[in-house]
């Protein structure tokens, strides 16, 4: 049956060819069919239909190839921007007259490697806007520009070979000619992506006249007293040999730690402790996760407005010192029970005195603070003003002495002792200290904890807080202009305006000079011996800046 309907549908095909052929054949044009063909299959005989009928769909023709790859790919691509003119968008734009103009303002990348995703996405997402913003009928000014300067470029440039036997001038030509480098290649994958810009006129912070501009921008600031050197406590990498400022660490929030519960004994209670509770041989509890700062204590830190417990452990009868806020967890952490003896108020610490646990004969007072916080610990606080900015602030209103025992390497110097001389406060150095806090019986617990910690973002490395004679601009003095500045600025998302604000609270100060060759130098000249700065070099500057 279904061959006969072949057959028959064959054959009236046949005969409406043959009208179409009689009328201008436009069906047999474009269905060449016939009933010999028909039959054929009809018939059962063998031959292949594949493409039989390629020649009677009428479809476009283009010389486009269906698929490029390798060098063709890229050929074709540079060949699409030369014809299109993707380089000349960007003056033609400039040149159309229009009412409003959008600057962008773009935080440059650092010439310190070869292009990748993170340009990618960081350029083409501006660039989408600047485009966005000319179809809006404006004129888009963009400047493109490279950071020049630093520990990134510095650290590259001299790879495997370190510093050893380079001379500062040597360590700046090997630094800048690794710049120029990376430059032109991320200048010459920045232009290939068609980023728009005006790619004639490019910034780099290593030009003279850059350099002459900040300078300038020094000495206003200098001449205002808004920028001063100062010995204090700073973030200080051991691994880059640097200090650095708040902007340049990474918070590692897995950071692993040996956290001690340490005991001070209270050789001197206070006064008004000792009038209403007849107790002795009390010691203070503290607890720190850094270990290796123990040797720098200078004091230990209450609540004024807390409350205290003098608390006595059922498991051997040592009486402790705690806020009586953290009592139950401090027995949690103990495994025994804790059983109050006597409170009063972090007010009435006033005047006692304790004995230092790794330092025969020194003695340590009780000092009212307002950074001691409930949080974690024991309610009082650990205090060594050369390794803690919170420290520091106690330290210079009750005039205590801020040594430093660690070195630019991370190694205890030559005055925390012949015990701990040479080693490596984060590692050896930690180890010695605990043991010495287990020999002198002071120490309670030991303990990992998973906190946040501050990395230098280069090296990924930790770092540590030492103080050192550094620059420093003072931001407490602009704190209020900026805020004020900031409130008239349209910040995306309004969530990063108050976190933008908080940080201006927080930095009283800036940190702004770097132990390193490659960068703006700080006009200053120096004493050869004592190294105190003499002067700061305003005649040269005033010659090179006019």
């Amino acid at each position: 049956m279904l061959l006969c309907r072949v057959s028959a549908a064959s054959h009236a095909l046949a005969r409406w060819g043959g009208r179409s052929h009689r009328a201008g054949g436009l069906l047999r044009r474009a269905i060449p069919f016939s009933s010999s063909r028909c039959c054929a299959v009809d018939s059962g005989e063998g031959g292949s239909a594949k493409g039989q009928y390629r020649d009677t769909v009428l479809l476009p023709r283009t010389d486009f190839p269906m698929k490029l790859t390798g060098q063709k790919l890229l050929d074709r691509e540079l060949e699409i921007q030369q014809e299109c003119g993707f380089a000349n968008l960007y003056s033609w734009q400039r040149e159309r007259k229009a009412k409003k103009e959008f600057c962008l303002h773009d935080g440059p990348p650092y010439a310190n490697g070869d292009p990748h995703v993170g340009h990618a996405l960081n350029k083409i997402l501006k660039d989408i806007r600047n485009r966005f913003e000319m179809l809006r009928g404006r004129q888009v000014h963009y400047v493109p520009g490279w950071d020049c300067h630093g520990l990134p470029i510095e650290l590259k440039a001299l790879g495997e070979l370190g510093r050893s036997g380079l001379s500062p001038l040597q360590i700046r030509q090997k630094a800048r000619e690794y710049a120029e480098g990376a430059i032109a290649r991320q200048k010459a994958a920045f232009q290939r992506w068609g980023v728009m810009a005006d790619w004639d006129q490019c910034y780099y912070t290593y030009d003279g006249a850059y350099e002459a501009a900040q300078l300038k921008v020094f000495k206003i600031m200098h001449s205002k007293g808004l920028i001063y050197q100062d010995y204090k406590p700073i973030f200080w990498s051991p691994s880059s040999g640097t200090a650095l400022a708040e902007a340049e660490l990474e918070y590692n929030p897995e950071h692993v730690s040996r956290a001690i519960y340490s005991t001070f004994p209270l050789i001197t209670l206070p006064p008004k402790v000792v009038t209403e509770r007849d107790i002795e041989s009390v010691s203070v509890l503290v607890w720190t996760t850094q270990p290796w700062t123990i040797p720098a204590n200078q004091a230990i830190c209450y609540m004024p407005n807390a409350q205290y417990s003098i608390v006595k452990r059922a498991d051997n009868s040592q009486l402790l010192l705690v806020a009586m806020e953290r009592t139950a967890s401090v027995a949690a952490m103990l495994g025994t029970e804790l059983e109050s003896v006597g409170t009063f108020t972090g007010s009435q610490l006033e005047g006692g005195v304790c004995k230092h646990p790794t330092i025969p004969d020194k003695e340590v007072p009780l000092l009212p603070a307002n950074h001691v916080t409930m949080a974690k610990g024991t309610g009082l606080v650990h205090t060594a003003p050369a390794h803690g900015m919170d420290d520091y602030s106690v330290a210079s209103h009750f005039k205590l002495p801020v040594e430093c025992i660690v070195d630019e390497d991370g190694k205890f110097t030559e005055a925390a002792g012949p015990e701990l001389h040479n080693l490596s406060v984060m590692k050896e150095g930690t180890d010695k200290v605990i043991s010495m806090l287990k020999e002198s019986g002071a120490l309670v617990k030991e303990e990992q904890c998973i906190h946040s910690y501050p990395y230098d973002w280069r090296t990924k490395l930790p770092v540590i807080i030492r103080p050192s004679k550094q620059w420093f601009i003072n931001t407490a003095s602009l704190k209020d202009k900026a805020k004020e500045a900031l409130q008239n600025v349209r910040v995306l998302p309004e969530s990063a305006k108050g976190n933008l604000l908080a940080m201006l609270d927080r930095r009283t100060y800036w940190c702004i000079s770097r132990q390193r060759s490659w960068g703006v130098p700080i006009p200053v000249f120096y004493h050869r011996d004592t190294g105190e700065y003499i002067r700061v070099l305003w005649p040269v500057l005033s010659y090179k800046l006019h």
